[in-house]
């Protein structure tokens, strides 16, 4: 999983040619998206349930086969366990664009214990066998997945091992279609991101590809746990939920209950935490307890006014 075959940086989801807004932007064309996929379903009453709930989903991100493979299927099952909606599944990634130094330090250690796709694949059907309810959306690299082809001999085990979408953090829209048709065929969401500089007309494009729900990039940079967020951040949220006919869900930076909070109030329909819940695991990645405790915290903020 190491050959680089494309670049592109996760920051091109902002990029867009200007268009009337409510018009559709000439690059992305008039493709279908996903979100009437069975995995778009699962995942849309996941969203469901939490809102009846008077909640915002809450996501935690795990990185397969860290800090081992029979470790990781642990703390997968402690952040379901202790209050995740939906689940996000890294995919270890030699060259992960979009990831920070903590993401970066667990999929390295990952790989050093002999992570493969296979590893990956063989860990979400363990947790998609034993916690049925709820949705899984593997992280990963269009490398990864599409390589040199049209990504249907990866998705097409994705969807076998029990994922319900996949978010494939360098691919836009404008370079997605061949995939999007392979992963409705199969049934599977593609979700799509947008960053803090995607303009407006932009917004409303990736958010109608969308399948799922819309990932909705907190700043401009990398993953990683933050002391606060953008003060920008809950205008952010606002625009992209009046462009996205998709659950919004806010990640990066994400790092305590107070930042969940923060989000929730500006009207965000989920919440993505993923370095602050690697670090909590302690530097060898075996303190679950740790984790488990952190995800019941951020749960708990999750609750609306």
């Amino acid at each position: 999983m190491t050959t680089r075959v494309r670049s592109s940086a996760a920051a091109t989801h902002g990029a867009a040619v200007p268009t009337p807004t409510g018009t559709a932007a000439p690059s992305l064309g008039d493709a279908e998206g996903t979100n009437a996929t069975p995995g778009a379903r699962r995942i849309a009453a996941a969203f469901a349930r939490a809102a009846a709930d008077g909640r915002a989903a809450l996501i935690p991100y795990v990185v397969a086969g860290y800090p081992d493979p029979a470790s990781s299927l642990a703390v997968a099952f402690a952040a379901i366990d202790a209050g995740a909606d939906l689940l996000e599944v890294g995919l270890p990634y030699s060259d992960p664009m979009a990831d920070g130094a903590t993401l970066q330090r667990a999929t390295t250690a990952a790989i050093r214990a002999g992570a493969t796709l296979a590893g990956s694949l063989a860990l979400i059907r363990s947790i998609s066998s034993a916690r049925p309810n709820t949705p899984l959306v593997p992280m990963c690299y269009a490398n990864q997945i599409i390589g040199g082809g049209d990504g249907r001999a990866v998705a097409s085990r994705l969807v076998e091992a029990g994922a319900a979408g996949v978010i494939v953090a360098d691919l836009t829209p404008d370079e997605g279609r061949d995939f999007e048709s392979v992963a409705r065929e199969l049934g599977l969401a593609v979700v799509y991101l947008i960053a803090p500089t995607s303009t407006p007309q932009r917004r409303i494009e990736v958010a109608r590809r969308s399948g799922g729900f819309l990932y909705c990039v907190s700043l401009v940079g990398v993953t990683g746990a933050r002391t606060s967020l953008p003060p920008s951040v809950s205008g952010l949220v606002a625009a992209a939920k009046a462009a996205s006919p998709v659950p919004v869900a806010v990640g990066f930076g994400v790092s305590k209950s107070a930042h969940v909070k923060k989000l929730v109030d500006a009207g965000a329909d989920g919440v993505i935490v993923a370095s602050a819940l690697i670090d909590s695991l302690g530097l060898d990645g075996h303190d679950i307890p740790a984790l488990s405790g952190l995800v019941a915290e951020l749960r708990a903020a999750t609750k609306r006014a």
